[in-house]
């Protein structure tokens, strides 16, 4: 007969004036000893001065109990680790001494370690199975909000949980210095992607006896201490010392500001001056004094770390110059005061990009993909506040005010788009009025929308940290940061191919049935956006054929029944263009199959490189032409290969339309942007995996990436900044024509010669953009001296030129008699022969100058022309016209 071999383990059990449950949570634990395992308790106190202490040392005398003073110095982790360097185990469990942790759960605790599946086991209160149905709301609170705080570090339901087993060795691997209560945390932290976690449920009762430890400021504690595991340098000590360098900083910044402003010098010149100043002297006291004690080593204090706070410096400027032109410009704020409020804005990203990215925290072991997920909210944060300080900033550009015009002419239908983002317009500016910031807050909002399936989609192929570089992706790549910035067809439409990939991702990979009513909804909403999401469909056909686990829902209604649900929301389109001669769908299919022919290629991939950034259009191709096993970093599931289909089938199928169509075709530059949603979390499971797990070619595009980001967000940043601001002491290069920096000021002038000639005649004008439809649509907008400039703003289309929707709205025989102004930004625009013939008498061109805060930016050209008549061509092939009335 053999012996069964105890597993012995050590319960490590934090206390603190604990003396009216030390003794029954000492018994009720002891009794969990038997069978296979066999325990010793380690009783870390950390100062108790009610008789827990005597208590403890009474059972030390009678069972494997031993005392630990830690002294509490550290809180409750050094207490820990003080009691864990003397365990005999090598796995520790730790408990809370208050007799809400079910010590009858110790036994399934410890089992996954035992067998080998785990290095560290929680009991969760938040799994299924696990409750706490005792607890006050603000414990509730407490919780969740803890919990939040460490969401971006683990994949854990419930990170705050005091109550886990672990091997040893994982224990006293963290931090040494580590302070605070969550000792787990730091566990979770230090291990990353490598540590094997598992959760399992547990009944969570509040302490009976006793005072609880836990209150709002060892939740500040602790909140300070998430930040330090995410790498930051954060403490009250240097948090202290930055304040003090700020406000040096500040002294200099206003001082300077105040002086150069005084002296006439324009807004921009003494923010640029001033900043340049005081960043100077934060970086020589900062390094210096600051961080001085938290950042690399001596040997690692060179240029590159000046270029790192070069570039923190950068963002905080741009975002500061969008403050201080949106205080003064929209709250109408004196500068000597808007400048208060910038400054402020730009300490707060001094501090926190100073503390993480140029002077991290030295003594913190982080896993790279845990950096990749901090960089990831960083780089989220930033550019949120970046677009929403500059959204009411920047001139509309020329597709924006048509589509706003679409809005002021709200209908289910247009020629050249479906209605979504006339609707978008309409709902924001009924918010916002009509401004920049009612245009585009619904590209603002539905960029979050798209963030949100994009990283829920690639958390299902590829797991939460390249989750988190997705996003990263989203926020970051040319063709996304702008979907979240202009309102176009595009970001409605980018926020529905979002969500429907990932709903066909859970319907075809998950098998799924209910996720095929989000593909539904999805594809209708994309519809009413733009017609190219209905390339999804011959992809979804293709993988369902191509893989054989997919085919069965070619004999499920599911798949039939969304189609239905998306043919249905998208039946207003259908309606319209049925009672307009089908003029959309002709003019999306036809009219673009039917063009000159025109070789286009080049251009597509010059798109794809500016969508992309030429390292993501690299990463995106190395992931098109890598095997399921390359793309998974040797990590092969059984739905690995299914995954690496499906990444494939729904990047290529859209991009091989596109690329067939512009080999004979001209394309848009923006008409591929969406399509890389898919590709996106194979491109970031590739940034965050180790070095050793992948190819040559992917650790060289991998440590591409840190500096693609930081210059492409400072690129970001001096481009907002410099169409609100310009150059100090230049002002604008370009003009109005390739630059949204003066359309404001061009419809202000427009607005004044309108009024001009009205009261010259005495009558109410016409105002005619004689181009396409920019600067009819601009003047729309932007002449606020006409109340109902929507009405007066006309474009070419009554002079026998394509005007697209303005053709619908207006007619050349509402025209008759009347006086019109004709602008264009070109010259040769107004100087046609076909125009003399409309007008009983038109006067010579005239060219107007524009200028933004005193700087030029080029100039646009006008005419007026009176008692306008509409003619047809005598001769089809040749600008000879006959007029009504002659």
């Amino acid at each position: 007969m053999t012996t069964k071999i105890q597993q012995l383990i050590s319960v490590v059990v934090p206390t603190l004036n604990e003396t009216d449950n030390i003794d029954v949570l000492l018994s009720v634990l002891l009794a969990q000893s038997g069978g296979d395992i066999a325990l010793e308790v380690l009783v870390a106190d950390g100062g108790s001065t009610d008789g827990t202490v005597e208590r403890v040392r009474a059972w030390e005398a009678k069972a494997p109990v031993r005392l630990v003073s830690g002294g509490g110095k550290r809180g409750l982790a050094g207490d820990v680790l003080a009691a864990a360097r003397s365990a005999t185990s090598d796995i520790v469990v730790v408990m809370d001494a208050d007799l809400s942790h079910p010590a009858e759960e110790l036994h399934n605790l410890v089992r996954p370690i035992i067998e080998g599946t785990s290095d560290m086991v929680v009991g969760s209160r938040y799994v299924p199975g696990g409750s706490t149905p005792d607890w006050p709301r603000g414990r509730r609170l407490l919780s969740r909000l803890g919990g939040a705080l460490a969401w971006p570090l683990t994949d854990l339901e419930d990170p705050m949980s005091g109550f886990f087993a672990v091997r040893k060795e994982r224990l006293l691997a963290v931090d040494p210095t580590a302070a605070g209560f969550k000792i787990g945390l730091e566990i979770i932290a230090e291990g990353g992607d490598a540590l094997r976690l598992t959760e399992i449920p547990i009944v969570f009762h509040d302490r009976v006896r006793g005072q609880t430890k836990i209150g709002w400021a060892q939740m500040a504690a602790y909140a300070r201490r998430v930040l330090v595991l995410a790498g930051g340098s954060v403490s009250l000590g240097n948090a202290a010392r930055f304040a003090a360098v700020g406000l040096i900083g500040l002294a200099l910044d206003i001082l300077i500001f105040q002086i150069l402003f005084g002296m006439g010098f324009r807004l921009v010149t003494a923010h640029v001056v001033s900043f340049v100043v005081a960043t100077v002297s934060n970086y020589f006291l900062n390094s210096r004094w600051a961080f001085a004690n938290d950042g690399p080593a001596p040997a690692e204090r060179d240029w590159p770390r000046y270029m790192r706070f070069m570039a923190i410096c950068i963002l905080a400027f741009s975002l500061r110059g969008g403050v201080l032109a949106g205080a003064v410009e929209l709250l109408g704020w004196p500068p000597q005061a808007a400048i208060l409020l910038g400054v402020a804005v730009a300490a707060v990203i001094n501090y926190f990009g100073n503390a993480f990215f140029v002077f991290p925290a030295a003594n913190v072991r982080m896993p790279s993909d845990v950096r990749w997920r901090v960089a990831a909210i960083g780089v989220l944060c930033y550019v949120l506040a970046l677009r929403l300080v500059f959204l009411g900033l920047v001139d509309l550009v020329p597709e924006e005010t048509y589509y706003w015009n679409y809005s002021q002419h709200l209908d289910i239908g247009y020629l050249d788009h479906p209605p979504m983002v006339a609707w978008l317009i309409w709902a924001g500016t009924s918010l916002f009025g009509n401004t920049e910031f009612g245009v585009r807050i619904g590209a603002y909002l539905l960029w979050m929308v798209t963030a949100y399936f994009a990283f829920r989609f690639s958390r299902n192929l590829f797991g939460k940290s390249p989750a988190f570089v997705s996003v990263l992706l989203v926020a970051l790549l040319p063709f996304f940061f702008s979907s979240g910035f202009m309102m176009m067809p595009d970001v409605p439409l980018t926020a529905a191919w979002a969500a429907m990939l990932y709903y066909l991702e859970r319907a075809l990979i998950a098998d799924n049935r209910r996720a095929w009513w989000g593909v539904g909804i999805a594809l209708g909403f994309g519809m009413l956006s733009k017609y190219t999401i209905a390339l999804l469909g011959p992809a979804t056909l293709l993988f369902i054929l191509l893989d054989p686990k997919a085919r069965r829902w070619l004999l499920r209604p599911e798949p039939y029944l969304a189609a239905v649900g998306a043919a249905i929301l998208f039946s207003p389109v259908v309606y319209w263009n049925a009672t307009h001669g089908w003029a959309s769908f002709s003019f999306q299919t036809s009219q673009r199959l039917e063009s000159s022919v025109n070789f286009s290629f080049p251009a597509l991939v010059t798109s794809a490189l500016i969508l992309l950034t030429p390292i993501g259009l690299m990463a995106a191709i190395g992931v098109l032409v890598s095997r399921s096993g390359q793309m998974f970093m040797g990590k092969v599931d059984g739905d690995a290969s299914r995954k690496s289909l499906f990444i494939k089938i729904y990047t290529i199928v859209p991009l091989s339309v596109f690329v067939a169509f512009s080999l004979f075709h001209e394309i848009k530059p923006n008409w591929t942007g969406p399509l890389w949603l898919a590709v996106l979390p194979a491109i970031s499971a590739t940034i965050v995996a180790a070095l050793g797990n992948m190819s040559r070619f992917d650790g060289f595009m991998r440590r591409l990436w840190v500096p693609t980001v930081t210059i492409t967000l400072v690129f970001y940043g001096l481009a907002l900044h410099y169409l609100v601001l310009g150059f100090p002491m230049v002002g604008y290069f370009g003009n109005i024509r390739t630059l949204p920096v003066a359309w404001e000021e061009f419809g202000q002038q427009a607005g004044l010669i309108e009024r001009t000639v009205e009261q010259a005649t005495g009558k109410e004008v016409l105002l005619a953009g004689m181009d396409k439809y920019f600067v009819a649509s601009e003047i729309a907008f932007y002449n606020r001296q006409d109340q109902d400039t929507v009405r007066t703003s006309v474009g070419r289309g009554p002079f026998g030129e394509d005007g697209l929707m303005y053709d619908y709205w207006f007619k050349p025989a509402d025209m008759k008699g009347r006086t019109v102004i004709l602008y264009g930004l070109k010259r040769n625009d107004l100087d046609q022969d076909t125009i003399a013939g409309h007008f009983a008498r038109l006067t010579d061109i005239i060219e107007q100058k524009v200028t933004k805060n005193g700087a030029p930016v080029g100039s646009f050209f006008y005419r007026i022309g009176y008692d306008f008549r509409s003619c047809l061509p005598l001769v089809a092939s040749t600008s000879a016209v006959a007029c009504q009335g002659e």
